[in-house]
């Protein structure tokens, strides 16, 4: 019985931590960082807006300086 209500508070622990954590979010905030890991491929950010319908604020990806060297890491 005891095991039974632990369980409880948990779950209500957890539901009252997420919705602290989220009390200033909006729909639009949360549809905007639903599209952030698209935003560093223009062309994969281009063909998820002609799937979803939704803009995506892509970034070009960083051009090389000369004398300079991009590393993949």
């Amino acid at each position: 019985m005891v095991e039974v209500v632990f369980d409880v508070l948990g779950v209500v622990f957890l539901w009252l931590a997420v919705e602290y954590c989220l009390r200033r979010e909006t729909a639009d905030s949360l549809d905007e960082a639903s599209m952030v890991p698209f935003a560093d491929d223009p062309e994969v950010a281009r063909r998820v807006e002609l799937a979803t319908g939704k803009t995506v604020n892509a970034v070009a990806p960083e051009e090389a300086r000369p004398g300079w060297i991009n590393l993949d890491m």
